[in-house]
């Protein structure tokens, strides 16, 4: 296994990590809406990155999805189900993790059922790309 394919399967395990609490989260609403978001944005993050790495494409050290999106796109490489709306969590990421709220800059809503959803989706997608034949993308 070359490096890039180790860094892969690294991320997609962080990624899984991230979607463990994410999955914990979902249904606890004392659980800060921050808190759920940061991990819903990192577990799509680091599956996104994983993907590149697994094709052996150079990022940036960002937390902006729309970025990493636009490489897949670039390498021509398939995206995950949900590429259109995963940069709605990408304010979770840094921003909002370091921000007070304020009424000039409210936290966005963020559906905790489609949040999960998607890291879902996009884990399962990033492990697709990792494993080519041995799992489905849904």
């Amino acid at each position: 296994m070359n490096e890039s394919h180790e860094l892969a399967h690294v991320l997609l395990e962080k990624a899984k990590g991230d979607q463990y609490i994410v999955e914990r989260l979902a249904n606890d609403l004392e659980a800060p809406s921050w808190t759920f978001g940061f991990h819903a944005q990192q577990a799509v993050e680091k599956a996104l990155k994983s993907a590149l790495c697994a094709n052996s494409v150079a990022y940036p050290r960002t937390h902006n999805l729309a970025m990493l999106l636009e490489l897949l796109r670039l390498k021509g490489l398939p995206l995950p189900p949900d590429a259109e709306n995963l940069p709605e969590l990408t304010p979770f990421g840094a921003a909002l993790r370091y921000d007070d709220e304020d009424a000039s800059n409210p936290m966005p809503d963020l559906d905790r059922t489609w949040a999960a959803e998607c890291v879902a989706r996009t884990v399962r997608w990033a492990e697709a790309a990792l494993n080519p034949g041995t799992h489905t993308i849904s």
